[in-house]
């Protein structure tokens, strides 16, 4: 009798109590290094959504859209961020198991900047121009595009591949005529020009006719196969993270200084502003966040496949996207 009456007691106490239930783990994967223009998944940890989805989410670094789809196909990530065009091109050529599942730039990120009042102030200018660019960068794979559009021969530039770090300054000094850099980092370059006495002018790609998607949220088929759950939980609370990014950009920043505590808050606000553009736009208001629209996939498609001289049948960009876990507008 004492001892039922002990059982009962620690019973009442909550001390036999069931544990809460432990958050479903995600690592994310990123396709460069930290910054704002990562803002969502900083703010969905450090902010508390990803927690309120039952998610624990761990961050992976990443060099490149290229590389950040190899993991995610090797399944040592779940989920993280590339670029569609570089996910068609390996379904094309390798089949990865790996889909996209969210837009996050429904515009390409690409462009040239040049100081104003110079010699370019249109991208037909670029003609007969020195232009120095990144060896890494997605942007060289789309020049030719670019160039064609604009009624120019590659032959008719001068292609300079230099160190990142070293564009701004090659542009500052007159080194060069311009360089190609993405929107992202519009702020970095336009500070860089006012410590010059320059003022830069940035002439995004798409604005030219270069319409596609860019950067999406990309996971791993047999995680979405087997914790189809989780990933919709985690597609929620990413679609939260960017609209919170949006309309709170200062506390953005701070959340992904909070995380990544090597980077200047600045610096990371000039990137949330430089890269809210390619997220929430006329596509997005007319579309949606994160929709992957039919006549849009086939454009980046067709254009990719342009690209990379990929026979442009080898492929479906239907078969590359899922719109399930998408939340409804």
């Amino acid at each position: 009798m004492m001892l039922r009456k002990l059982v009962l007691g620690l019973l009442t106490c909550g001390l036999f109590a069931a544990p809460a239930l432990a958050a479903d783990k995600i690592t994310f994967q990123l396709d460069w290094l930290p910054g704002g223009d990562k803002a969502p998944i900083y703010v969905c940890i450090h902010h508390g959504f990803c927690e309120a989805a039952g998610l624990d989410v761990e961050i992976a670094s990443g060099r490149g859209s290229t590389e950040a789809i190899s993991r995610l196909a090797a399944g040592s990530s779940d989920v993280g961020v590339a670029d569609i065009g570089a996910l068609m091109a390996a379904r094309a050529n390798e089949n990865v198991k790996v889909t996209a599942i969210l837009s996050v730039f429904n515009k390409g990120p690409h462009a040239f900047y040049v100081v104003k009042g110079g010699s370019i102030s249109t991208i037909k200018d670029v003609k007969g121009k020195t232009i120095a660019t990144s060896p890494f960068t997605s942007s060289n794979v789309f020049l030719p595009l670019v160039l064609k559009d604009a009624g120019i021969d590659p032959s008719e530039i001068k292609l300079i591949k230099a160190d990142p770090g070293a564009l701004g300054p090659m542009l500052m000094t007159g080194n060069v005529d311009a360089i190609i850099a993405w929107m992202t980092d519009k702020t970095r370059y336009t500070n860089q020009g006012k410590e010059a006495g320059k003022e830069i002018v940035a002439l995004p790609w798409d604005a030219a006719g270069l319409e596609l998607y860019s950067a999406s949220l990309i996971a791993n088929d047999d995680f979405l196969k087997t914790k189809p759950d989780v990933a919709k939980r985690f597609v929620a609370a990413y679609v939260k993270s960017m609209e919170f990014t949006k309309a709170h950009p200062e506390e953005a920043a701070a959340d992904v200084t909070a995380v990544v505590k090597e980077l200047n808050s600045e610096d990371v606000l000039g990137s949330i502003h430089d890269t809210l553009p390619l997220m929430f736009n006329e596509v997005t208001e007319k579309d949606g966040v994160g929709v992957f629209v039919p006549a849009r996939l086939a454009e980046t498609w067709r254009r990719v496949s342009a690209a990379q001289n990929l026979d442009p049948a080898k492929l479906d960009p239907e078969t590359v996207v899922t719109r399930q876990f998408i939340p409804a507008q």
